[in-house]
């Protein structure tokens, strides 16, 4: 009897060409796939595709990502593998391909972004500042200016009256929010918070319909390290992406059949 092989044998395969030389579909395909909303997608596959096809990844490397990929997929053996390949139409060439995209896009943004990483991050920063901070938000200026007072003074844990007062979601985290990155907050909210040293309490705040009772815990600058310097070459890489997509879509090339 023919013994199973394991994940750890299952080898990559020769990918080939990721994408043809040029795009083209007929008119019937673009009213196919605008209609299911998939020429877009298809579109920006196409694009990442033709991008990062040439990328040379070590062999290790590529074993690596096919083994990941087989785990994701609950794949432990060859013969589970082409099962897999064959039911979603699949050539091995396709699984290699799309296990080893990750990999691929990874190299490419380290390659052709990575020097823009720092510029990009100096624009960025205000964006991607993190903040932990206390809230605790009501309906009424008289009891926020109430609450306000009893934390102030030292009469109530501001836990405790967020857990028995809030009316927003972070009545469930006893009032803490975060970490978050700054951005995400109201801009009013955002600008208190950055102009707050931590632990200072604040006077409560009208936004909207709501008063808050607000203390930043901690800020958290962000810091252009080596996970930043990738982060941010991924972002100008979908920028370039995302123009590409629009840059192209008008003259798709369309068959006459």
């Amino acid at each position: 009897m023919e013994s199973r092989q394991t994940m750890e044998a299952i080898q990559p395969r020769s990918i080939g060409a990721a994408t043809p030389d040029c795009f083209s579909i007929t008119a019937d395909q673009r009213r196919w796939l605008s209609r299911h909303d998939l020429l877009l997608p298809l579109l920006r596959k196409q694009i990442i595709a033709a991008a990062v096809e040439a990328i040379a990844l070590p062999e290790q490397d590529r074993q690596a990502a096919l083994q990941g990929w087989c785990r994701r997929h609950g794949i432990g053996s060859e013969a589970e593998l082409d099962a897999f390949c064959h039911q979603r139409g699949l050539s091995r060439a396709d699984a290699a391909w799309q296990a080893e995209l990750p990999s691929r896009i990874e190299a490419h943004c380290r390659e052709h972004f990575a020097h823009r990483s720092e510029n990009h991050f100096l624009a960025r920063k205000h964006q991607l500042d993190e903040v932990v901070y206390s809230l605790l938000r009501v309906r009424e200026a008289s009891l926020a200016r109430e609450l306000y007072l009893r934390i102030a003074e030292g009469e109530a844990d501001f836990a405790e009256l967020a857990a028995s007062h809030a009316m927003g979601p972070e009545q469930r985290t006893r009032g803490v929010i975060g970490p978050v990155p700054l951005i995400q907050a109201h801009p009013a909210l955002a600008e208190l918070l950055r102009s707050s040293q931590p632990g200072q309490l604040r006077l409560p705040l009208q936004i909207d319909t709501w008063w808050l009772v607000v203390r930043l815990e901690a800020l958290r600058p962000a810091c252009f390290d080596a996970a930043t310097e990738l982060a941010m070459a991924r972002e100008l890489f979908e920028a370039w992406v995302e123009e590409s997509v629009r840059q192209q879509l008008p003259g798709l090339s369309i068959l006459d059949r």
